[in-house]
């Protein structure tokens, strides 16, 4: 019996995933009903995307993550190593099929600063041949794309930390998203490895007290209870 299309529609809707590898970690989508720690291949993660709606503004943009194909990344000028059996950690989440096309349009506007749809598959264990997830919506900030920054200027890296303690926009602190984007890297799998991630950390960190670019207790509070308030509502792991 041949499928019509609405049948297939359906069907999408029902097996309807979304791979998270930056702020969707610990910010998920609205209406999802389980999630799965896993790792998308081929990818490296970088700070290399523009933000001027979420992290920062089109006066003082911030920085944010997106993934950079690795044959792509390889001819690129970078101090942080990654080599061609690298993976990308990340959660995949399940949408509530009659939920669909509402997180659709929402994850549209969250998205539109540079970012294109994309399908991968997501796998559980480095070992494994077979994805646990076939076909997971990827919102990707390609490296043709407008927000796409690339590298630092003379790869100074402590600028690039310098400019994310510096911004914030509309969803918050570049910093936060920073030390979040980290502490959930650790804590995802401890098979994680992102040396980018983890040393603009240690940057940031360290210029936050030899440049005064530490926050008050109550601004650090104030970050604190935003994050905690976020991972509230995320679903249960699959099991």
């Amino acid at each position: 019996m041949t499928k019509d299309r609405n049948q297939d529609q359906d069907e999408d809707k029902a097996n309807y995933w979304i791979f998270g590898y930056g702020s969707l970690i610990w910010k998920p989508p609205p209406h999802t009903d389980k999630r799965v720690t896993g790792f998308v291949r081929g990818y490296v993660r970088r700070f290399w995307q523009s933000s001027v709606d979420h992290r920062g503004t089109p006066e003082y943009p911030g920085r944010v993550v997106t993934l950079i194909p690795y044959d792509e990344w390889k001819e690129m000028n970078d101090i942080h190593e990654s080599y061609e059996d690298e993976v990308v950690w990340g959660v995949a989440y399940h949408i509530q099929p009659e939920k669909v096309e509402e997180v659709k349009e929402q994850l549209g506007i969250r998205e539109q600063n540079g970012y294109s749809v994309h399908y991968l598959p997501i796998y559980e264990h480095p070992s494994s041949t077979s994805p646990i997830v076939p076909r997971a919506t990827t919102y990707i900030g390609m490296t043709s794309n407008e927000a796409f920054v690339g590298p630092p200027p003379r790869n100074d890296q402590d600028e690039l930390a310098r400019r994310i303690l510096k911004s914030k926009g509309p969803s918050g602190r570049n910093r936060e998203y920073l030390y979040n984007m980290a502490k959930a890297l650790r804590e995802l799998s401890p098979e994680t490895r992102d040396p980018h991630i983890f040393d603009l950390e240690k940057r940031a960190m360290r210029l936050e007290k030899e440049e005064g670019l530490g926050l008050s207790t109550k601004e650090k509070r104030e970050m604190k209870e935003d994050t905690e308030e976020e991972m509230e509502n995320l679903p249960p792991l699959k099991n």
